[in-house]
């Protein structure tokens, strides 16, 4: 258990530092809210100790960065509430190391000033800053399951696709640019040019739009797993999906132009996603089981899904088939008459 003075200093740096977050967790039992908390508040911690720096500084920060990770995985974190809350969270979750390793690296691909020259490598990219985070949410929720976790790998990468379509201005006044540079160049847009005098421009504005509609996509097809999550669990998981999708809204409602704006969801908006979003889940409710649920992790998660996957042996394909005959045969005799034996004449 994370012990409550350190609760309340992670969910005072999530309620300045992150206000979608904050008001999605509402909705969220309290043995999941807790420990999610900590996870975010470690994971602002990590991202404002690369983002605050310049220069090589940002590689030094880097490497204390996993100092810090590994001093949480030996128990012996550093005396601050955040590395304590997330120790905790490791101890008693089993909070695979891949996941907050993935989540450094993206950092670190920050601290390099990489490159993305096409939509795969943003997708790499989200995957680590962003997916990582809902697989991490998943183990929270005792949820191991390779389907559900590669859902909430979905809701993840659409969740950073948005937020890099609000962002185009601000990162690009930063000397940074995460639209896929392959759809810049097919626009009619040089990288370089944008970087030094990024001003609003139609064109800009269709690759924001293109790349909301990948946000949109991933965010139906994460929805598939939501009926996978706990019951209580899945009140606030749709308020963070429709709390993130509205921002997408709000950038398309200024014309996809996000470099003279930046799009912002205010409270009240906030409070009727929360409220529809428990209407919607109802609670308790069962919700139905779409076949996209199923549907292959993007390439650029798959490392996340195994890493978080409980390791459950795939049959092979004569074990399926007896499988099949068994339930066929079960499925017979529940409904064969009265002292007739469905398998025999």
């Amino acid at each position: 258990m994370v012990a409550d003075a350190d609760i309340a200093a992670c969910r005072a740096a999530i309620r300045t530092g992150s206000h979608s977050f904050h008001a999605a967790s509402r909705l969220l039992p309290r043995r999941v809210r807790d420990p999610a908390l900590a996870l975010y508040a470690f994971c602002r911690l990590a991202d404002d100790a690369v983002d605050e720096v310049a220069g090589s500084e940002r590689a030094r920060a880097v490497a204390r960065l996993r100092a810090r990770l590994e001093a949480v995985y030996r128990d012996t974190p550093r005396d601050a509430p955040a590395d304590r809350a997330f120790a905790r969270v490791v101890h008693d979750f089993a909070m695979p190391r891949a996941l907050p390793d993935a989540l450094i690296e993206g950092l670190e691909w920050d601290a390099e000033g990489r490159r993305y020259d096409t939509l795969a490598d943003v997708l790499a990219y989200s995957a680590r800053v962003a997916a990582a985070v809902g697989a991490m949410m998943c183990v929270l929720m005792r949820v191991r399951d390779a389907d559900a976790l590669a859902r909430a790998c979905d809701l993840g990468l659409a969740m950073q696709l948005t937020n890099i379509a609000r962002d185009v201005g601000e990162d690009a006044r930063a000397g940074r640019i995460y639209l896929p540079r392959d759809w810049l160049h097919e626009a009619g847009i040089a990288p370089r040019a944008f970087l030094a005098d990024p001003r609003p421009d139609p064109r800009i504005a269709a690759v924001v739009r293109r790349l909301l509609g990948q946000a949109d996509r991933l965010y139906r097809r994460a929805e598939a797993g939501i009926g996978a999550l706990p019951a209580d669990c899945r009140p606030g998981i749709f308020a963070a999906r429709h709390i993130y999708d509205g921002i997408g809204t709000a950038v398309a409602r200024a014309g996809h132009d996000s470099i003279s704006t930046r799009a912002r969801t205010g409270g009240p908006r906030k409070l009727g996603w929360i409220g529809l979003s428990a209407l919607r889940t109802g609670g308790t409710m069962l919700l139905p089981r779409p076949a996209t649920l199923h549907a292959r992790p993007e390439p650029e998660v798959a490392h996340l899904v195994a890493a978080a996957a409980l390791a459950r042996p795939e049959p092979s394909g004569t074990d399926a088939l007896f499988e099949v005959f068994a339930q066929l045969k079960a499925r017979d005799r529940a409904h064969a008459p009265e002292g007739l034996d469905a398998g025999g004449a």
